[in-house]
């Protein structure tokens, strides 16, 4: 969205808003089987730092997460509040850099072109998390100062952090993103949730990212009922003020967290 529209935006509305950043893993691991009627074609690829047997059929991780971030907005869009509070940007990685598919934009705005880049994510390539991390918190900064440039007040802003294996891409990026992940968190400048998918996830890497609260593992494949919960923390901080402190419904975890 070019920025006339981004300004327009904040003129035309200015509830308070709740910036969030989905910084999605996409790597080749995410094509991994994980539900549905399967084949097995006899042949074998490298992706990902793993040999993975090509099978036809079945249901994958990725699209699993392509469902639940799609149950996310339809959720939010429901909310009479959150759908003009809340602000989504979506930067993937996979491949050898992260992709920003989606950029910061009032939810409605964002729909036709959401539905068409999000059903088209495919899992491909490695899995720079340090560099994708990197461009998350880029583009939460820019957010926010266009937010403070507008006088629009927001919310401290929220980073989805979710992974299925280890990072893979360069060591200073890496520990670049760690950095600025803790000071922002350790001075309240930030929420961040780090999730791991799958058995694989590497939680002690995801848990340096996080110094305020424990990286959690989904349960299964229940991106569904994360995205639920989340995006019921979303709608109950849009009916507040900001800077209220925002208790999260811990509760929740059970039926998505393998706690």
């Amino acid at each position: 969205m070019n920025d006339l529209l981004r300004k327009q935006d904040l003129e035309s509305n200015p509830t308070p808003r709740v910036p969030i950043c989905l910084c999605l893993d996409v790597s080749g691991s995410m094509g991994r089987i994980v539900g549905g009627n399967v084949q097995n074609t006899g042949r074998r690829e490298y992706h990902d730092g793993k040999w993975w047997n090509i099978v036809e059929g079945g249901i994958t991780a990725l699209q699993e997460m392509i469902g639940g971030v799609n149950l996310f907005y339809d959720n939010l869009l429901e909310d009479d509040v959150a759908r003009y509070s809340a602000e989504i940007c979506v930067v993937t990685f996979g491949g050898n850099s992260p992709e920003l598919i989606l950029d910061f934009a009032n939810l409605d705005r964002q729909e036709s072109e959401r539905q068409q880049k999000i059903s088209a994510l495919e899992a491909h390539g490695e899995t720079p998390l340090g560099e994708a991390v990197n461009m998350a918190l880029d583009c939460l900064d820019t957010r926010k100062r266009e937010f403070k440039d507008a006088g629009v007040d927001y919310f401290q802003p929220w980073l989805v952090l979710m992974t299925d294996g280890e990072p893979n891409g360069s060591t200073a990026e890496l520990n670049r993103a760690i950095s600025r992940t803790n000071e922002l968190a350790n001075n309240r400048r930030l929420t961040i949730f780090p999730i791991g998918i799958g058995e694989e996830a590497d939680m002690n890497c995801l848990a340096k990212f996080s110094p305020k609260r424990p990286p959690l593992r989904l349960k299964g494949m229940n991106f569904k009922g994360f995205f639920e919960w989340l995006s019921a923390s979303v709608s109950r901080t849009s009916q507040s003020m900001p800077g209220d402190k925002i208790k999260l419904d811990l509760d929740g975890l059970k039926g998505w967290a393998d706690l």
